[in-house]
């Protein structure tokens, strides 16, 4: 594969997963289908969760990380200011939001997209909740990996600015830059197990003089202990959920159903997942018939026609 096709699935592989998981979103594990029956259109008699929405509609996760790749593109470069403003646009507007329709918000992001409306400072905005560590800014952090050519330190301090108009703690800042750098490794070509314990040892030696940085990393994040996550809204927990999965997963369709499989935040999950599981397996790798059910692919192909391919 080439690192077209692997931006191409990690793209797709975030919004298919993140549209797999909305219907089965607050269940617990117990409730979620077999693994057979969990498709796009939950089997009959299952409760599904956005009962209004049209299947194959990504929620915000989708949205919001199709905000940042616009910024990207717009720019040539991370702009906390046009990413922040874009974002306002899809929470006010449904910017990027499938037919234009926002049906699910995080309330810490609410809370910080009304305070930049109403004039708070971007910083302010993310540190309302000081100690809010929810997935909000993991969930959208995966284009910039996809689209940075800098230094790793430099798509390091971009995955922490990302954060800081809604998620600014810096477990969150440490857990959008692991992120980032698996994501590169995997598009470097590396196997999952090689590219996590390549990002660990960057990361180390990156936040070598960040201490606070490091202490996030060794004490929230934990690298050294196994891998173990339960799908829940907690930023840590979805990372390992989703460390967890990836480490065994041997498709593309076997890691956004896992990913489910655990219940709870199964949207967020399923993205996390779907994003690094799409670079990973490549585009062609996507269940067609995932694909073609997912709302809105015209606009994203737009968009990724726009967006520079460095071979």
């Amino acid at each position: 594969m080439d690192k077209y096709d692997k931006r191409k699935g990690g793209l797709y592989g975030l919004l298919i997963g993140d549209a797999l998981g909305v219907p089965y979103e607050f269940h617990s594990a117990k409730q979620i289908p077999d693994y057979n029956k969990i498709e796009m259109i939950p089997p009959l008699g299952f409760c599904r969760a956005h009962s209004n929405v049209k299947p194959g509609t990504w929620s915000d996760d989708g949205a919001q990380a199709l905000c940042l790749l616009d910024s990207l593109v717009t720019c040539g470069n991370f702009q906390l200011k046009d990413f922040s403003d874009k974002l306002l646009a899809w929470y006010e507007k449904g910017r990027w939001a499938v037919e234009g329709v926002v049906f699910d918000v995080g309330i810490q992001t609410g809370e910080a997209l009304n305070a930049y409306k109403a004039g708070r400072t971007l910083e302010q905005c993310g540190m309302l909740r000081p100690d809010g560590k929810g997935n909000g800014a993991l969930m959208r952090v995966l284009p910039l990996a996809l689209w940075h050519t800098g230094t790793d330190r430099e798509l390091i301090l971009d995955a922490h600015a990302q954060c800081l108009i809604t998620h600014g703690n810096l477990c969150n800042q440490v857990c959008c830059a692991l992120y980032c750098l698996v994501a590169r490794f995997l598009l470097n070509g590396a196997e999952f197990q090689a590219a996590l314990e390549k990002a660990v040892l960057v990361l180390r030696e990156i936040y070598e003089p960040m201490p606070t940085y490091t202490q996030e990393l060794e004490w929230s994040v934990r690298p050294d202990e196994p891998w173990i996550g339960n799908g829940s809204g907690y930023v840590v927990d979805c990372l390992r959920s989703a460390f967890m999965i990836m480490r065994v997963a041997t498709s593309y369709e076997q890691a956004v159903k896992q990913a489910i499989m655990l219940g709870d935040d199964t949207d967020t999950t399923a993205c996390v997942t779907g994003g690094l599981a799409g670079i990973l397996f490549g585009f062609d790798a996507i269940p067609k018939i995932w694909y073609d059910a997912l709302q809105g692919k015209e606009e994203v192909d737009c968009l990724l026609d726009s967006f520079t391919i460095i071979p």
